[in-house]
């Protein structure tokens, strides 16, 4: 986190409720490919389905087009049905897939 304090090209983004630290942000810029990249985009569980986490990512979007960014990635972890939807009922489509093999 201390990487993207004081750095013009990455924005932190807290997201409450009331008092409540409940969702989070983290966006950098790929200057070289002018793309925007959301390294995360939390809500906790007991705060889904407000609007939260569309904030986070509708402010974070804007924070990207405002640095000239052409696209946007975020990753979805494999399994993780729920990241999947919200990214797609946003405007995101898959394209790449990572495989992963691990090395003993």
């Amino acid at each position: 986190m201390a990487t993207y304090l004081g750095d013009p090209e990455r924005l932190a983004l807290v997201g409450t409720l009331d008092d409540w630290v409940a969702g989070v942000a983290l966006c950098r810029v790929d200057s070289p490919a002018a793309r925007g990249v959301l390294d995360l985009c939390f809500v906790e569980p007991g705060a889904r389905q407000v609007g939260l986490g569309q904030m986070l990512l509708e402010r974070s979007l804007r924070w990207f087009r405002e640095r000239g960014c052409t696209g946007v990635d975020g990753t979805a972890l494999p399994g993780d049905r729920e990241a999947k939807q919200f990214f797609e009922s946003s405007g995101f489509k898959a394209r790449l897939l990572v495989m992963h093999r691990p090395l003993d």
